[in-house]
């Protein structure tokens, strides 16, 4: 059964101290690309809002961290994050492997200038 958080600390405090460390990281970098921006819990995983509205969503695995969804960004935008693709919607960071803490970054302030209608 699924475990239910209420927010996103108890999200991240699921994890092992390693993988905390890393989400930790995630939830500040997506937070400094979207100023004002609030937090929830959504379809059970962490999620930037802005205005009451998703941003970004991230979420620990046992092998990788993910974040959705993946915003249209220029042609060097999508050449950088091709080795992290997964799904139409879905980026995919493996644990184990430096992670890319600013593309994650420049990936959810893409989201928050959509959002925006920027």
């Amino acid at each position: 059964m699924a475990q239910h958080f209420n927010t996103v600390d108890e999200y991240i405090a699921s994890f092992p101290a390693e993988v905390q460390g890393i989400l930790r990281e995630v939830r500040r970098r997506c937070h400094a690309a979207v100023p004002e921006s609030g937090e929830m819990i959504s379809y059970g995983i962490p999620t930037v809002t802005l205005h009451g509205k998703y941003v970004v969503y991230f979420a620990g695995w046992a092998h990788h961290i993910s974040v959705y969804p993946v915003p249209a960004g220029n042609d060097d935008f999508q050449t950088a994050i091709a080795p992290y693709r997964s799904a139409k919607g879905t980026l995919k960071f493996p644990l184990g492997k430096p992670v890319p803490y600013e593309l994650i970054e420049k990936t959810a302030a893409l989201l928050a200038a959509e959002r925006r209608g920027q």
